[in-house]
């Protein structure tokens, strides 16, 4: 087997003694219940729950024993978890198959030092792209850089897809509160032309300023959603040059100076960072204009310090290390296929989308980092919603479907918004839903509440086992005082070294994304020839709806 980046190779898990002892360790727990595991155990919520930063993580609810979590945190150490890390924050080449770095923690990083990749500082690099952007964001607001007719920006509209499109997104409805410097952030990601002539409609072409956001700028949909930007502002605009009224974030940038964007709006993406990663540089730039440098700032301040305690926390006391080897139990040893992310916070509607790509995107993976295969499964499907909306949709199933479907409740102890009273129903319902997937209900339970109802005997027997429910469901809570632009930063962070964490464990490279690459070649000869090229070799259904779409169309 061909070594990994450090010279040893890499081998699936299921290799390993530590795993070979959590196997005969799940036999031995596989049967208990939750409710027991508190009964036994009154100091449970102590021994399981940790913080860091600003964030209180409760794990008591899950299916482990005292002994579970040494078992997994041995099998991080037999893994080199904190090897792995320490790589990454100094700068080796961890994306092996790309042979890049993966710096996205030095884009938040406080820390004054120089940090050499390649012959260069990238931490200063970073300070002075991140100083440039700032001073263009505030000339922006502040109306010292306008549009046609010397308009003031009012609207932004960032046009990207996959991580620089959802990062934004997600961070900019999350910090809506802090939404208060008279710009208002609209995004724009698919090709379906519906989705930019939508978000078009009501806006000025005066007062709107698009951000073209692409690593390559060659990313079909976003330059296609580009170019009918700028046609728009063409056919809307009476003269001018509306080059002003567009910036680039790319590390193209001669492409971008080739579509007439001015170069000093033209701001660096570096290779080492990868897209779903990258909302902490320039990528943001729509979420700086909408909450302000200010804010941005301290979103990059809790990232940094949730980088800190990731970097120094033993594996027993570490957050992200503790979700990601819980995440790696339930989905190795019993078999859990799904995770859900339910956040009792409507601005984080989002996070589970976000989510999906941060994690799929990653962990997605059927090969070692130097192509050996994976024995075992590796990343679950992530999905998810907001409280309370979807106790009313699809809580239904986690709590009587039969499936083992772990999950983790985002709660903030106080809202932006009155009345208080409604924020205490908010964390009610969450702390309820918690309790229920953990304790179900007994058919004894369900008799004597009918009973005391007054239910007749027969209609009782009839109902009880619709009533009734197993519980053990296991479950995490992620507990902040508030969602501020800090808070976000940390739970961001929390996500990536989580993930990074799994990624180690399996032994598999989570900054690559080589299966989403050939959708795209795919993409490309596709589109000539709809447009009229000579086919090419495709299987039969595809050659079909190919003649299909390219005959004349039928009269309807």
């Amino acid at each position: 087997m061909p070594p990994d980046t450090h010279g040893h190779a890499v081998n699936s898990p299921e290799t390993t003694a530590a795993w070979r002892a959590l196997e005969a360790h799940h036999r031995q727990v596989a049967g208990l219940h939750l409710r027991q595991l508190f009964a036994d155990d009154p100091g449970r919520f102590k021994r399981f729950s940790v913080e860091a930063g600003d964030l209180f993580l409760d794990y008591s609810k899950n299916r482990i024993t005292a002994e579970t979590m040494p078992l997994l945190a041995a099998l991080a150490r037999e893994r080199g978890v904190a090897e792995a890390a320490a790589a990454m924050f100094r700068g080796d080449k961890v994306n092996a198959s790309e042979g890049r770095a993966a710096l996205h923690t030095a884009l938040r990083s406080r820390d004054k030092a120089p940090l050499m990749v390649d012959g260069v500082d990238i931490r200063a690099a970073v300070a002075r792209e991140l100083k440039r952007l700032n001073a263009w964001a505030g000339e922006i607001i502040h109306g010292g850089r306008r549009g046609l007719r010397n308009t003031r920006f009012r609207d932004v509209v960032n046009l990207g897809i996959g991580g620089s499109h959802l990062g934004p997104l997600m961070a900019a409805e999350a910090l809506r509160p802090y939404q208060r410097t008279g710009i208002r952030a609209h995004f724009v990601a698919n090709a379906d032309p519906a989705d930019l002539a939508q978000t078009l409609e009501p806006l000025d072409p005066a007062s709107t300023l698009f951000i073209v956001t692409s690593k390559t700028f060659t990313t079909q949909e976003t330059l296609a959603n580009a170019e009918r930007a700028r046609q728009w502002l063409k056919q809307k605009s009476s003269g001018g040059n509306p080059a002003r009224h567009f910036a680039a974030v790319t590390a193209n940038a001669s492409a971008a100076l080739d579509f007439g964007i001015p170069a000093e709006s033209v701001f660096e993406m570096w290779d080492w960072v990868g897209g779903r990663y990258s909302l902490w540089s320039a990528v943001g730039l729509p979420l700086v204009l909408a909450i302000g440098p200010e804010h941005f700032a301290e979103l990059l301040e809790g990232g940094h310090v949730m980088d800190q305690h990731f970097s120094s926390a033993a594996l027993e006391g570490n957050m992200p290390v503790i979700l990601a080897l819980l995440g790696v139990w339930y989905h190795n040893f019993f078999g859990a296929q799904t995770h859900a992310v339910l956040a009792y916070e409507e601005n984080l509607k989002h996070l589970p989308a976000y989510l999906q790509q941060l994690d799929m995107e990653s962990n997605g993976k059927r090969v070692t980092r130097d192509g050996g295969p994976i024995a075992v499964s590796t990343g679950p499907v992530l999905w998810g919603g907001t409280g309370t909306s979807c106790q009313h949709a699809f809580m239904q199933l986690l709590h009587q479907g039969g499936r083992l479907i772990p999950l983790d409740f985002l709660l903030g102890k106080k809202g932006h918004h009155a009345p208080a009273a409604q924020q205490q129903m908010l964390i009610a319902h969450c702390l309820a839903q918690a309790e229920a997937l953990m304790r179900g209900r007994t058919a004894e339970e369900t008799e004597a509440e009918m009973r005391a109802a007054g239910v007749p005997a027969a209609r009782r027997r009839a109902l009880a086992p619709h009533r009734a429910f197993p519980g053990n469901n296991p479950s995490n809570l992620l507990l902040y005082p508030r969602l501020t632009p800090r808070v976000l930063g940390q739970i961001i962070a929390l996500y990536e070294h989580k993930i990074f964490v799994q990624a180690a464990v399996w032994g598999n490279n989570p900054f690559d994304q080589w299966g989403v690459e050939l959708g795209k070649q795919l993409a490309g000869a596709l589109l000539d020839e709809l447009r009229g090229a000579t086919p090419s070799a495709h299987d039969a259904s595809t050659l079909g709806l190919l003649a299909r779409l390219r005959s004349k169309p039928e009269n309807k």
